[in-house]
């Protein structure tokens, strides 16, 4: 039969551990955690390697090996055969869990939110002491104050029960890792597995020193989804405190209409430095945009989009759109343009997925398409997109020169304001 014996981190911080004569040697302070696997999800991420141990008026950190937990009747005993202090190296290759994770805000991979950890719960079998999970629930934090049992008690006279909430290790994304900043990048992997609008929410519950920490982990590509759906004041503080270089490379990897909006909101020494730091192609786009006044369609529009010329066949626009992958909102209306880039037509997906391959696109498009003017007042937008249900629609010049297109999700606040203010 396999031995286990479950304990609470809290149930042996500040107790005494004794040796093998039942002389007590010293006051526990924190457990260690492995933090440095040999390969991904190994269990030994959470073996308990070392112990830190207040011997006389000295603090160091010993090797778990010699360590035993014996639980009876609820009460905690921690003896030891030999202390062995663990070097410096096998040190800075752990996690404290008192000094790193207990009371911190932590990553719930699976709630895909920010909580507080009251507790973990540890376990001892043949192979070793692992930490198993952390307890975020109300209980965790009656236990580390010394009243969960009298609570629990006085509560079940009136049927109520505390419920237990606990996290797997597994499902946990340690955050406040001030201490551990050279294996961040490492520390950040699980959070690739979030959507960029979830992560954008944990960095917004972060601290700002925190919230840079994290970012900062993530690859280009990534951090520019993230960074697109942050709040305004989250955006600017990101892009303000990161590295010249490296903001610049995440901006060029978002679309040209959101980089405007974001930097229209710098300093302009700031934002001419990002300019001039970006690539010569993305930053153009950036100051085109820029130059449109704020209450201008040409402000909103996205200079993403796809155009083909009347003459190609509708097998080659999809093998186009196949090697392009382009996004989502780049598909809601496909433009048909002349040599001069003059707007002629508009065709959808579902226009296409019906069409025989060897139609040509000015067969199946639109002509004469709605559209709006790029110096055309942001008030139209919601008008046009209301009135005829449309997804995205084209901004043309003075000469109906394609510029780009405006995506109902960039004015859907505004659509919605606006029909607030007709049922008043």
């Amino acid at each position: 039969m396999t031995s286990l014996t479950t304990f609470y981190l809290s149930g042996i911080i500040g107790k005494e551990a004794f040796d093998a004569d039942g002389d007590a040697i010293g006051v526990i302070r924190d457990l260690l955690v492995n933090a440095m696997p040999s390969g991904q999800n190994d269990p030994g991420q959470q073996l308990v390697t070392g112990i830190k141990l207040r011997v006389r008026k000295e603090t160091h950190i010993y090797s778990f090996s010699t360590f035993r937990v014996v639980k009876a009747r609820e009460r905690i005993n921690v003896s030891c055969s030999e202390l062995i202090e663990l070097n410096n190296e096998e040190s800075e290759n752990g996690l404290l869990l008192v000094e790193s994770i207990l009371d911190k805000q932590i990553v719930d991979l699976n709630g895909r939110k920010l909580v507080r950890v009251n507790d973990v719960r540890l376990a001892t079998l043949p192979a070793g002491t692992f930490a198993i999970a952390v307890d975020i629930g109300i209980e965790g934090l009656l236990r580390r104050i010394g009243i969960a049992h009298p609570m629990k008690q006085l509560l079940s006279l009136f049927s109520i029960n505390i419920p237990a909430k606990f996290i797997l290790w597994d499902d946990v994304q340690a955050i406040d890792f001030s201490n551990l900043n050279i294996r961040l990048s490492k520390s950040y992997a699980k959070l690739h597995t979030l959507h960029p609008s979830d992560i954008a929410d944990i960095l917004e519950d972060l601290g700002k020193k925190s919230s840079m920490s994290v970012f900062s982990a993530l690859d280009e590509e990534k951090a520019a989804d993230v960074l697109e759906e942050l709040e305004t004041h989250a955006q600017i503080h990101i892009v303000e405190n990161l590295p010249v270089g490296k903001a610049a490379d995440v901006l060029e990897k978002m679309p040209a209409d959101e980089v405007a909006d974001i930097l229209d909101e710098l300093e302009d020494e700031k934002a001419e430095l990002l300019l001039k730091e970006m690539d010569m192609e993305s930053s153009q786009e950036v100051r085109e945009l820029l130059e449109y006044p704020d209450n201008s369609v040409g402000s909103l529009m996205s200079t993403d989009f796809i155009s083909f010329k009347a003459g190609t066949t509708v097998e080659e626009v999809i093998e186009e759109l196949r090697i392009k992958k382009p996004e989502p909102s780049e598909l809601y209306n496909l433009f048909v343009t002349e040599k001069s880039d003059e707007l002629i037509g508009t065709f959808n997906l579902r226009d296409l997925v019906i069409a025989a391959p060897n139609s040509l696109v000015g067969d199946i498009m639109k002509k004469e398409p709605l559209f709006l003017y790029d110096n055309q007042k942001v008030q139209d937008i919601a008008e046009l997109v209301s009135k005829y249900n449309l997804l995205a629609v084209p901004v043309v010049d003075r000469n109906e020169q394609l510029q780009g297109m405006v995506v109902v999700d960039d004015v859907v606040e505004d659509l919605i304001n606006e029909r607030r203010t007709k049922k008043r």
